[in-house]
């Protein structure tokens, strides 16, 4: 049976993430440009993404105003319901900046800690996946699945680059070394969406150190209702040192290997 709870908050997710998409698709100026830095130059803020996050956090607080917030352009409120909404409102902004198509808007529900709905739409794709705790995971609104497993010598594998120069020359070491093991490497430049894409079967495995909770929250709950695996380090959960997501048999290979070449730092 389903949870009146969860009903609502997937319900008000995809409302939130289907408004704040056509804001961004319809509404991208021609002469966008970059509003703010954070990490470093090229990790950059959109004035779009200012307000693709504040569109979704009025929506959200008009219907739900007791419940917390954790954005990536700043939304912090603690709530008092239990229920905390942790909102990428534009995932692969250097897409977005440079009008490639490959962005999204991630919006995902926790419920004392736990995350229980995941909304990833991608406006530019025509398509919006979402996941409930323990119901499966689908993209426009039809159910997806992992891809059988092939041997890690024929996986298609994503992967992504932070943003510091030490960063990335770490993660091009390792990328280097695993390449020849693999049948190709893709990186897409959302996060959201290579997790989506683990889901659908468009990607064998994925990997990357660095993300942040909103960039990860939506995506790998519905990553892991499409029965992929999902984690970090070995026996941990997918956090910030490294999140990995694959179909069960890829991922006991490649999280072993991921370990071994130190893709879990700089």
């Amino acid at each position: 049976m389903s949870d009146p709870l969860h009903d609502e908050l997937l319900q008000l997710a995809l409302e939130a993430a289907d408004r704040a998409g056509r804001l961004l698709r319809d509404g991208r100026p021609a002469d966008l440009g970059v509003a703010a830095t954070k990490t470093s130059p090229i990790d950059v803020v959109t004035e779009m993404d200012i307000a693709s996050e504040k569109l979704i956090t009025g929506f959200l607080t008009e219907h739900r105003p007791h419940d917390g917030f954790l954005g990536e352009e700043g939304a912090s409120v603690v709530g008092t319901s239990g229920v905390r909404w942790v909102i990428d409102p534009v995932d692969g902004t250097v897409n977005y900046l440079y009008g490639l198509p490959s962005w999204a808007v991630s919006i995902a529900a926790e419920k004392d800690g736990e995350t229980v709905v995941g909304v990833v739409a991608a406006p530019m794709r025509g398509e919006t996946c979402h996941a409930v705790l323990g119901g499966g995971a689908f993209n426009n609104r039809e159910r997806v699945s992992h891809r059988p497993a092939p041997p890690l010598s024929q996986a298609l594998i994503g992967t992504g680059f932070g943003y510091l120069a030490e960063r990335r020359a770490a993660q091009a070491e390792v990328v280097r070394t695993l390449v020849p093991q693999v049948r190709d490497i893709r990186r897409g430049g959302s996060a959201a969406i290579d997790l989506c894409d683990v889901a659908c079967g468009r990607l064998d495995g994925y990997y990357e150190r660095g993300l942040n909770p909103w960039d990860l929250a939506a995506g790998v709950l519905i990553a892991r209702e499409a029965g992929a695996l999902t984690g970090g380090r070995p026996g941990e959960p997918a956090s910030h040192e490294l999140t990995v997501a694959a179909s069960p048999e890829v991922f006991g290979v490649l999280q072993p290997l991921l370990e071994d070449l130190g893709a879990w730092h700089d």
